[in-house]
């Protein structure tokens, strides 16, 4: 048999994981069977396990991709002239755009780490990263001068999470919450916690006052 393109195999993975991602927000990690990832991918259970072995490795798949999703955000985050407004952007992207059946995925992932040894290990790690890449986000601003030179970059990021987590579970399971009406408000009180203000050449810059 021939070896398949780069793109070609990119594209074939990607397939199989938008169809575990779909049918794990729809019936559960537990309920969905690889067979019903097969039907929702519509390839034989032969060509899903030369991608993905186990229903953990496609979690691991779908992590994997975030973490690659988020570092791309939060780099172009750190660039933006606005932080502020490259952040509530980024809210939008992720609470707004994407489908609430991305933030079910999640929950259920946390949900299956507190049962499930080798789900826990993904999760928990994706978690640490996500938590070391706003970490990291947060360190560059300050040394950069851009928030305040005193911040807790340390504590700063576990309130940064903690209000990301919330607004992961209320899309998650509430499907009438309306994000768009508290984000400017979140974003807004970040801004009051990290205090950059506009520089006169347009960028923003830490008030040393």
């Amino acid at each position: 048999m021939p070896k398949l393109k780069p793109e070609t195999e990119h594209a074939r993975r990607q397939n199989i994981l938008d169809a575990a991602q779909r049918c794990f927000a729809r019936r559960g990690f537990h309920a969905t069977s690889m067979q019903d990832i097969c039907k929702e991918a519509l390839v034989s259970p032969g060509a899903l396990y030369v991608y993905f072995d186990s229903k953990e490795a496609l979690i691991a798949g779908l992590c994997e991709r975030d973490r690659a999703e988020l570092t791309e955000r939060l780099d172009g985050l750190c660039q933006a002239p606005d932080f502020l407004a490259a952040l509530n952007a980024i809210g939008e992207s992720y609470f707004v755009d994407d489908p609430a059946s991305k933030q079910r995925v999640v929950v259920e992932m946390g949900l299956e780490s507190t049962r499930n040894a080798r789900v826990a290990d993904i999760f928990l790690g994706a978690d640490r990263f996500c938590a070391e890449a706003f970490k990291a986000m947060f360190q560059r601003l300050k040394d950069e001068g851009r928030i305040n030179p005193t911040l807790d970059i340390e504590m700063l990021t576990k309130v940064f999470v903690v209000i990301g987590d919330g607004l992961f579970w209320r899309r998650a399971v509430m499907p009438d919450y309306d994000v768009r009406e508290v984000l400017p408000v979140l974003t807004s009180m970040i801004g009051t916690l990290v205090r950059p203000v506009e520089s006169e050449g347009g960028t923003l810059e830490e008030t040393h006052s």
